[in-house]
Order: C-alpha cells, then sequence, then structure tokens
C-alpha cells in the first residue's frame, strides 16, 4: 500500500512540478527517469556552445518531456553561464530529484537558498524532494514553509492536498 501511495505521490508532484516550471518549446529526445531509460545525467559537452537563453530553452525543453538526464545537463550549463540565476537552480535540482540524485540536489538547494533566501518556491521545491525520497513528513514541512509565504500559490497548495489524500488513502 505504500509503494502505491508513494506511485501516485510522484506522477502528482510531477504534473505539479511541470506546472511550476514554465515551458516555451517543445520536442521529445526520448528517455525519463521512471521510464527505459537510465537515471543519468547527460553529457552535452560535444553539442556546441551554448548562449544562456538558449540553454534555458533546451533546459525547459527536456523538462517537459521528462528527459531529465539532458535538463540536468542543460540547466547546469545554465548554472554555469549565470551562477546568479535562481531558475536555473530550481531547473537544476528538480532535475536531480527526478534522477533521484539526492546528493547532488541538496547542494543545489544550498545554492539556491544562498542565492534566494527562503523563498516560497525554495521551500516547495525542497519539499517536492522530500516526498520523492519518501520522506512525507519533511515534505509536509517544507510544504507548510512554502505555504506561509505564500498563501495564494495553487502548486503549493495541490502538493498539500495530494499529501493529504495519500495519507487518507493510506489509513484506509
Amino acid at each position: 500500500m505504500r509503494e502505491r501511495t508513494i506511485r501516485i505521490l510522484k506522477f502528482g508532484f510531477m504534473a505539479a512540478a511541470l506546472l511550476s516550471l514554465s515551458a516555451c518549446a517543445s520536442g521529445n529526445f526520448g528517455g525519463s527517469s521512471f521510464g527505459r531509460a537510465p537515471a543519468q545525467i547527460a553529457d552535452i559537452s560535444s553539442m556546441g556552445n551554448y548562449t544562456l537563453d538558449a540553454a534555458l530553452v533546451e533546459a525547459r525543453t527536456h523538462f517537459r518531456n521528462n528527459n531529465f538526464g539532458y535538463s540536468a545537463a542543460f540547466y547546469k550549463k545554465v548554472a554555469e553561464l549565470s551562477p546568479q540565476s535562481a531558475e536555473g537552480y530550481v531547473g537544476l535540482g528538480a532535475s536531480y530529484d527526478r534522477l533521484g540524485r539526492f546528493d547532488l540536489s541538496d547542494r543545489v538547494y544550498a545554492s539556491l537558498k544562498r542565492i534566494t533566501g527562503e523563498t516560497a518556491q525554495y521551500y516547495n521545491n525542497l519539499g517536492y524532494s522530500y516526498m520523492l525520497r519518501g520522506n512525507l513528513r519533511a515534505a509536509l514541512s517544507n510544504f507548510r514553509r512554502a505555504e506561509a509565504l505564500d498563501p495564494d500559490n495553487m502548486v503549493i497548495a495541490n502538493n498539500i492536498q495530494l499529501l493529504a489524500d495519500a495519507a487518507a488513502s493510506g489509513s484506509a
């Protein structure tokens, strides 16, 4: 029952995460951290040089299409090109989370906190990371912190509701 609940939560949070990250292009390059492809970070070193804007387009596209290995590589490029880019760190952390690379996402979230401070987006993404790890108590704690900072944010409200629904179905 617990595994089923976690699978339902992963699906719901993927949808919420996609809503929280804007995407401006589409395309499918295959692979997914939950599909047939191995969960690894893509090597884009042979793909040429990218401007900040081009790397962001690629990163958003790959994230939207569940190509988290590529989105991680391109968001890392964004963070390298613009070390103060909150979007780069948010996307990189979310990509690492989807790859199950929590060791790397922890470092990214620490950097994001230094850049933006303790924002609603920071706590929401940290909550999402803990949810994927199966630590639902820490997830809820972070979602509540996010909610306190941005009480009208629908992504945060949906994340809290998903946790409540999972808890209710797990106790039945």
